[in-house]
């Protein structure tokens, strides 16, 4: 289980974005503001998992608790394409330690802002 490494995207002019092949399980760690980056290039579709271990239930307005428990399973990414996931608007996914699963020999980054 290996851990990425956030690329702060503050100041100004270009940076190296740090980036970590998936492996069968690696973790990331959560700022506000933060943007996910899955870049595709393992031969073959990937459907990954982000789970948040502390993660039960998150209130939502008008619907009460939601359960989170099994983490936000994301649609199928082809081979070759990128997603870029603002971290803030799945936030109730990302209590306690975050692992991403399901993501195989895809590269991962964070941008940190």
């Amino acid at each position: 289980m290996a851990a990425v490494t956030a690329t702060s995207m503050l100041g100004s002019g270009a940076r190296t974005v740090s980036k970590l092949t998936a492996g069968a399980s690696d973790t990331i760690t959560y700022q506000a503001g933060d943007i996910l980056l899955i870049n595709n290039d393992s031969g073959g579709a990937l459907t990954p998992t982000i789970d948040g271990a502390g993660g039960t239930t998150w209130p939502a307005p008008g619907l009460g608790n939601v359960s989170v428990a099994a983490g936000l399973t994301l649609s199928s990414i082809a081979d070759g394409a990128m997603v870029a996931i603002p971290l803030d608007t799945i936030k109730a996914y990302l209590q306690g330690v975050i692992t991403i699963t399901g993501a195989d020999g895809a590269e991962i980054s964070i941008l940190r802002f």
